[in-house]
């Protein structure tokens, strides 16, 4: 499961540039929120690695 993680990013980038592309904004307008997805990833990211060096 943890190997598909990668995937997570993806998709929800991908549903943003469609919500994106559907309500007729730019990708510049829309970079904000690309941002917000990056951070929440990584963040996500960063607590699994955390996760991982407690319990190992």
């Amino acid at each position: 499961m943890i190997q598909l993680f990668f995937l997570v990013p993806i998709l929800m980038s991908a549903i943003w540039y469609w919500y994106l592309s559907s309500n007729n904004y730019t990708i510049k307008q829309g970079l904000k929120g690309f941002g917000y997805i990056f951070a929440f990833n990584a963040t996500i990211i960063a607590f699994f690695i955390l996760m991982l060096f407690i319990t190992h």
